[in-house]
C-alpha cells in the first residue's frame, strides 16, 4: 500500500474507476467517497471490475446510478463460528417451548404431569418444520449468491406465550450484489414455508372437530381469505351454532400462515422489505412509511397487536440497505412474482388474528 502514501485517498479510489466511470466531481462523507460522472459500461461489468480492483484494498463499491458511484470501507469479515451452538441451544430451547404450548394445546398440563409434554409434539413438530424450512429457503438461496449468512437463530417463547416462538431469522454478514439476488433471498422464505404450512393447515383441519358453540371458549382466531378458502375446501359449510375445534396441528398451519403474512409486509429488513427494495428501490421507504400507518389503523381499529408493529417499524426506521448494483432492474418474471408476493399478503394478513371468548 506504499502508492498510497503519495496520495490522497479520494484520488487513489478515483484512478480505480479508470476506464469504468468517469469522474466529473467526488466528495467524501465520512469514510465513503461519493463519485459523480458518467458510467462507461454495462452495471453488471462495471461491478466486477471495480470489486475485483477495490476489494483487496478493503474498499467495496456501491452503484448507486448511472451518474453516482460509492465507494465505502468493506466491513469487518466475520469468522463463522465452526460449532454454531448459540443456534443449536437456541433451538433446542424452542423444541421445548413448543412442546410446552402444544400439550397445553392438547389439554395436558405438563406442569403437573412433566411426562404428559409428548403430547404437544404434533403440534412442535409441525409448527417447527414450517418455521426450519422457511428460513433454509433464505439460508440456501442466499449461500447460492455468495452471501454470507449464519444459520438460523430461533427465539423461544414459553408460556403464556400461545404460540411457542417469536420465529425465527438468518444474519447476512456480507452484502448482496443486485437486486435481483436480494428479491430471490427474500422470496424463498415465504414460499418454502408456505408450502409446508399449506398441507399442515389441512391436514389440520382434518383431524379437527365442528363442536356447537358455547360461548365459553378461550382464544378465538381469525380468518385470512387463504385459511377461509382451505377451511372450506376441506370442512365444507359449518352449521348456524356450530364451530371448528382447531386439532393441534391446524393451530400450528394457522400460524404458518399468520407469521408469512408478517414476514411479507413491505417494512425494513422482513421478507416484504426485500422484496419491496428489489422492485422499487429507494422509493419502498414510501411504503413502508404507508405500512407502517396502515398497521397503526389496524391496531385502533381490530387487533392492539398491529400497534406494536407499527410502533417497532416507526423505532427502526424504513430505510433499507441497498445491494452492491443498484441499478439494473428486476425483471419482467420476478417483477410479477413480486406483485404476486404482496397479492399473497393481501390473501394472508388476518385484521383481528386473536380475540377473547
Amino acid at each position: 500500500m506504499q502508492e498510497r502514501e503519495s496520495e490522497s485517498i479520494e484520488y487513489f479510489l478515483a484512478r480505480q474507476l479508470f476506464g469504468v466511470f468517469e469522474v466529473e466531481e467526488w466528495q467524501a462523507h465520512g469514510s465513503a467517497v461519493r463519485f459523480r460522472g458518467n458510467l462507461l459500461s454495462q452495471p453488471e461489468t462495471a461491478l466486477t471490475i471495480l470489486r475485483q480492483r477495490l476489494e483487496p484494498h478493503g474498499f467495496l463499491p456501491l452503484l448507486s446510478s448511472q451518474r453516482e458511484i460509492v465507494i465505502l470501507p468493506a466491513p469487518a469479515a466475520k469468522r463463522d463460528a465452526k460449532q454454531p451452538w448459540p443456534q443449536i441451544l437456541l433451538f433446542a430451547a424452542t423444541v421445548l417451548t413448543t412442546l410446552l404450548v402444544g400439550s397445553l394445546h392438547a389439554g395436558v398440563d405438563p406442569l403437573a404431569d412433566p411426562t404428559r409434554i409428548l403430547a404437544g409434539l404434533p403440534f412442535s413438530m409441525s409448527l417447527l418444520s414450517i418455521l426450519v424450512v422457511h428460513e433454509m429457503g433464505h439460508y440456501l438461496t442466499a449461500k447460492r449468491y455468495g452471501v454470507r449468512v449464519t444459520l438460523p437463530y430461533f427465539i423461544p417463547a414459553p408460556p403464556p406465550v400461545i404460540i411457542g416462538t417469536f420465529g425465527a431469522f438468518i444474519r447476512m454478514n456480507s452484502p448482496v450484489i443486485d437486486r435481483r439476488s436480494l428479491f430471490d433471498i427474500g422470496i424463498a422464505g415465504p414460499l418454502a414455508g408456505l408450502a409446508i404450512a399449506i398441507p399442515v393447515l389441512i391436514f389440520g383441519f382434518i383431524l379437527s372437530k365442528i363442536v356447537p358453540i358455547r360461548g365459553d371458549e378461550g382464544i378465538l382466531l381469525g380468518s385470512s381469505l387463504l385459511s377461509s378458502v382451505i377451511q372450506q375446501v376441506t370442512l365444507g359449510p359449518i352449521p348456524e351454532g356450530m364451530d371448528v375445534l382447531l386439532h393441534p396441528v391446524a393451530f400450528a398451519g394457522w400460524i404458518g400462515l399468520f407469521v408469512t403474512a408478517l414476514n411479507l409486509l413491505p417494512l425494513g429488513q422482513l421478507d416484504g422489505g426485500h422484496i419491496a427494495y428489489a422492485l422499487v428501490g429507494r422509493q419502498a421507504e414510501k411504503l413502508a412509511f404507508a405500512t407502517a400507518l396502515v398497521l397503526a389503523f389496524l391496531g385502533f381499529t381490530f387487533w392492539l397487536g398491529w400497534l406494536f408493529w407499527a410502533f417497532l417499524a416507526f423505532m427502526l426506521g424504513f430505510k433499507h440497505p441497498p445491494p452492491l448494483n443498484d441499478i439494473t432492474p428486476l425483471d419482467s418474471t420476478r417483477r410479477a412474482l413480486a406483485f404476486g408476493a404482496f397479492l399473497l399478503l393481501l390473501c394472508l394478513i388476518t385484521p383481528a388474528p386473536f380475540a377473547g371468548p
